[in-house]
Order: C-alpha cells, then sequence, then structure tokens
C-alpha cells in the first residue's frame, strides 16, 4: 500500500520529533536488527532509524534491505537517517507515534 502525498507529509512532520530507536553498524543488516525493527514497528508503527555505514550505496542497499524485509514503507531518508513506516495489525494508542 503506497502512502499518499498528504500521509508522507503528515508523517515526516511527526518524525521530525523522533529520536532514531536503532542503528545499524558496519556489520549490516543482521537478524538481531530485523527483529528489533520489526518490534519497534508493531509498537510505535513509525520510527527512526540510523544506519552508520560510510559508503552512500551501502547505505541505500541497507535501508531498501530493512525495507523489503520488514515489509516497511520508507517515508524520508536524509544522510544517515531513515524514517519508516508500517500499520500495525492491532495498534496500541499509547505506543503509536501517529495515533
Amino acid at each position: 500500500m503506497a502512502l499518499s502525498a498528504d500521509k508522507m507529509k503528515q508523517y515526516r512532520t511527526l518524525g521530525h520529533s523522533l529520536n532514531p530507536i536503532v542503528t545499524i553498524a558496519a556489520k549490516g543488516v543482521t537478524d538481531n536488527v530485523l527483529a528489533e525493527i520489526n518490534r519497534a514497528l508493531e509498537d510505535h508503527e513509525l520510527i527512526k532509524i540510523k544506519v552508520a555505514v560510510v559508503d552512500r550505496d551501502a547505505r541505500k542497499a541497507a535501508i531498501q534491505e530493512v525495507c523489503t524485509s520488514s515489509n516497511a514503507q520508507l517515508v524520508q531518508e536524509i544522510g544517515k537517517v531513515a524514517l519508516l513506516f508500517r500499520e500495525a495489525a492491532k495498534p496500541d494508542p499509547r505506543k503509536s507515534n501517529i495515533r
């Protein structure tokens, strides 16, 4: 499901004040990192991740791999920080960043 331009703008605005929850190191995307990202997406729906990889192409590949394997949508990417969204199956309004 692609997000509309209005939703993307709204999520970028909400994501501005968020801090990165997960940092992907130079090792790349591991199973533990993916598990933490999936848990965070299920709880918060909108999260920031930091990709601490120097090479730009490797960084973009890591973000794409995370989006593909976690079924999340890339809302915004600025430098080494990416904003991801995935709607939760059972959203909890106390934990969610968008509700």
